[in-house]
This record gives C-alpha cells, structure tokens and sequence, in this order.
C-alpha cells in the first residue's frame, strides 16, 4: 500500500507546515528517515539541567525561611508582598514529601502560570527570595516556550510526536509543587535522548529523574529495616507513637501498572511492596548535599531496604543500586509490556480500538529486538493496518494548537504564557495530567460540547494571526491537509470566506483538521 505524505503528516506527525507535503518519497519512506536521525536537542541547549535547579530551588527555600525570620521578628515590620505571591512561593519551595503542597492542588499549576503577570513588568523583587522565586518562574516558562517552539517547526514530527507521547506515559504533574520545576526538564534529559533508543534505558531514566522520584514520592522513601529507619527508631526511643518515615510504594505501584506490564499485566500486592524495596534509596540531594552535586540523582544506601527480592518470580540478589535497575530491565523486557506499550502506541497513532493484529505485530518486533524503540515504531509505520483509511484519531487539544501553530506558521515567543493560559483553558494544561496515568487518548475524552466551543474559539484566535498575505485559506488548506482532504462543501466554504480570517477560523475549526486521518 502506498503512503500519503499528508496522512504521515497528520495521522502521524504534528501536522503539516506549509511545505512539509512537497518532501521527496512516500509517507512511509519520511518517517522511517526521521528515526534514522538522533533527535534535535539544539532548542533546548540553553536550558539549566535539573542539578542546577535543585540547587537554585534550595537556596529559594533558605532566603524563604530568612524572610519569613525577619517577618516574625518582634517589631519589624511585614515586607510589603501579594497574598498571591506567598502563596506561589510556598508552592514552589515544598521539601519532598511534605504535605503542605496536597493543600493547594485545588488550582492547576498551568492556570496559576496563565494568571501570573509578566515579570517584566512588574516591580523590581522585595527580598531575595522574591528574585529567586521569579528567575525560577522565568525558567520554568522558556523551558515549555521551548518545547512548543520546536514542536511547531521542527522537521522530525514524528519523533516529537514520540516524545510527548513518551512524556504522557510516564506523567509527571506539575500540580505537585515539589515536582513542579522538573517535569519539564525530564522529557528534555530523561525521554528526548532515549526517544529512539531501548526501552530499558528510557525507563531508567525517567524512573530515576527528580521529577518522578519527588511527584511518587520515592525521593522520600525508606526501607522497614534500612539503617535509616533503625536509627530513627533509636533515637525515637523505641516509642511507637512518634511519626516516623516508611516505604512508599507509589512508584513502584505506577511503575507496574503504568509504565511497564500495565493493569492486567499479572503482578500483585507483593510485587509492588518488592519493588518499592527495590528501590528505596533512590533519592535527589538534599538542601545540605545539593551544592557539592553535578547530578540530580543520588543513592542513599542508608535508605535501602537491605536483602534480596522476588518481583514476578525472577529473584534479585542484594545489590544496592543495581538491584532496582536490575529489575527494572527486567521488566523492560516482560511480554506483557510489549503488549501493554504496543497498545497504546497503536491507540495514540491509529485508532482508539486498534486492530488486535497490529498490537501484536508491533509486541512481537519489540520483543525480537529486546526492545528497541525504533524496531517498535517500524513495525507499527510498516503495517499496512496503521495507513488504513478507516483510522481517525481526534487531536487532543495539545496537538490541535501545535498543529495550529504549525499550519498556520505562527511564532512562539520566549514565556509563551498565552499559549500555556490557551490550553490551560482547552482542558490540557501543560503538565498537568489529573493522574499518573497522564492525559485521556481517545474521542470520547476531548469531544464534548464545551470543549468543541472552546476550541471554534481557539480557532478564531489563530486564524487572526496568520499572515493573510502569503495564501489563501484555500490554498493553505491544501498545502497542510493535501487535496484529499480538501474538497466539496469545505473547499467551497475556504474559496467564499468573507474575509482571510473568516476563511482560516474555518480550516482550523473544520473536521478535516481537527481529525487525524
């Protein structure tokens, strides 16, 4: 079967820029090149890694407690700041673990960015914990600037769309304030240099980076019987009654059930508690150990359950470290997660009840090569079943503004904070998944009525960006969506718009656009 570059654009890409369709080849043949290439890391090159943040966060939290100091100080009087402010600045500067952030999980992170105002125009910062918390701010806007500035011109779609699905797949939320600085920063460091690599390694580590170890609480977890938790018994003296840190089996329960064999992948209660034994240890520095650090990952031995483990009948010798990877890999390499990963690739890419032959066509190829990524996604673009003509996915609101912004050919400014307010308001904010199982993938989650209106009205607004001089809404529809797609009562509506905008309201809002086909 032959394959349309518009259909590789659309059904598996970001959606066409004006252009992208003249490329030389078929679909199939522009997409298996993309995977030939290492990803581009050029547009995030200037962005601090997640070292450097612990680092300025921790410092935020010390001027935070100097300035709070100064505040209760007996008749000094209260530094002048926003209720608003505090607020953020609380959020930002939870230790990993404590409960005060759960208290205000109320707001979407990405609505409290949408709301905040430009710091540029604001005044100059009343303490240094103020500063502090706006360059952490200003970091946290270029780094989702980033990634939507090189989702809308990027020339690989393919792998970034990948990307994010990688990045929905093991979702972090930034709703979590002690995760909040790091989700972004782990689809950068952990998932983009892994996207077309071995399984293994991605999860790795996306299971080892900050923003997963603090947002499932491993970063906090402590073995029954580590040195850690015998010390903290000593020194409570023996009584019980005294609150003390345990295992947390967060990760380890979304690592089985999410990120790798899936729900019905065979584990049980015992597999989870093995696993977060596993694990314990696998932690970030601390405010006392942060400065010193060039990572943003580090091992407390002292935290690790010590002793051997059983995780889905395969035994693990004690190992400190090495024994969680050693299970992970293992589990990288399970039949039930070739499964439970083919499936959702075929479901983000094809359709939201994908053919069963397909799910295991795609499983099959990754277990013959111990799961590498790219044999994975060459089994699903090599099938005939993904290039039916029966296949509609509808976009989600994140990949209708990117492919809005690509068709339409619009920038992305440095904070994007219009952007980030836009999805906030289309039920996607940025990061911001309301579970660790990440945003919904099928029709039924984005189609309602309100969220039809939303989007017409999202429409409108990018169809007034688009420089009405270069092409017709016409002759834009046709270079973005192919001939195909553009014909009959929809051709004839671009051709007899009353104005340019009119005409690219009406492209974006059409069916033909807003489905992947």
């Amino acid at each position: 079967m032959s394959a349309s570059k518009a259909t590789a654009a659309n059904r598996f890409g970001l959606g066409a820029r004006p252009g992208e369709l003249d490329r030389a080849g078929d679909g199939r043949q522009i997409l298996l090149a993309q995977l030939r290439e290492p990803p581009s890391l050029a547009e995030f090159r200037d962005l601090p890694g997640s070292a450097a943040t612990l680092q300025r966060e921790y410092e935020q939290q010390r001027a935070n407690r100097a300035n709070r100091s100064v505040e209760a100080a007996p008749k000094s009087s209260k530094p002048l700041m926003a209720a608003s402010s505090e607020s953020i600045s609380e959020s930002t500067t939870t230790a990993p673990g404590m409960d005060g952030a759960s208290a205000r999980r109320g707001r979407t992170a990405g609505a409290r960015i949408a709301d905040a105002p430009n710091d540029s125009a604001e005044r100059e910062p009343a303490t240094p914990a103020e500063a502090l918390r706006r360059e952490l701010r200003r970091q946290q806007l270029a780094e989702f600037a980033a990634r939507y500035r090189h989702a809308a011109s990027t020339d690989a779609p393919f792998v970034e769309r990948l990307t994010q699905f990688w990045s929905n797949h093991f979702a972090v939320s930034i709703d979590k304030g002690n995760a909040r600085l790091y989700a972004g920063s782990m689809e950068r460091e952990a998932i983009r240099p892994h996207v077309l690599g071995r399984f293994e390694d991605l999860l790795v580590a996306v299971e080892s980076h900050p923003a997963m170890l603090r947002y499932l609480d491993n970063a906090v977890s402590i073995g029954d019987d580590s040195r850690a938790a015998r010390r903290a018994q000593r020194m409570s003296g023996g009584n019980g009654d005294k609150p003390r840190r345990g295992l947390n089996e967060n990760l380890a329960r979304e690592i089985l059930e999410l990120h790798t064999v899936g729900v019905d992948g065979g584990y049980r209660q015992d597999d989870v508690i093995e696993l977060a034994r596993a694990i314990t240890g696998w932690s970030t520095p601390g405010p006392r150990d942060a400065q010193e650090a060039d990572a943003s990952f580090v091992f407390r031995a002292n935290a690790h359950e010590p002793g051997a483990r059983r995780v889905l009948g395969r035994d693990y010798a004690e190992g400190g470290v090495e024994q969680g990877r050693a299970v992970l890999a293992d589990l990288a390499r399970h039949p039930a997660t070739a499964r439970h990963l083919s499936f959702k690739l075929a479901r983000h890419f094809v359709a939201d009840e994908p053919p069963p032959a397909l799910v295991e066509r795609m499983a099959q190829a990754y277990l013959r090569s111990d799961g590498d990524l790219r044999a994975l996604y060459r089994s699903l673009i090599e099938s005939d079943q993904a290039w039916s003509p029966a296949a509609r996915k509808f976009k989600t609101p994140n990949d209708f503004v990117i492919s809005a912004l690509r068709a339409g050919e619009l920038p992305v400014g440095n904070e994007a904070r219009a952007l980030i307010g836009l999805l906030a308001s289309l039920g996607q904010p940025v990061f911001t998944p309301r579970s660790p199982a990440g945003f919904p993938d099928t029709a039924a989650d984005w189609s309602n009525p309100d969220g039809l209106f939303k989007r017409i009205q999202a429409a409108q607004l990018f169809a007034a960006r688009v420089d009405a001089y270069s092409s017709t809404p016409y002759q834009r529809a046709l270079s973005v969506l192919g001939s195909d797609a553009v014909n009959g009562d929809f051709a004839i509506g671009l051709r007899r718009a009353g104005s340019a905008s009119e005409g690219y309201a009406l492209l974006f809002a059409s069916p033909a656009f807003q489905w992947r086909s």
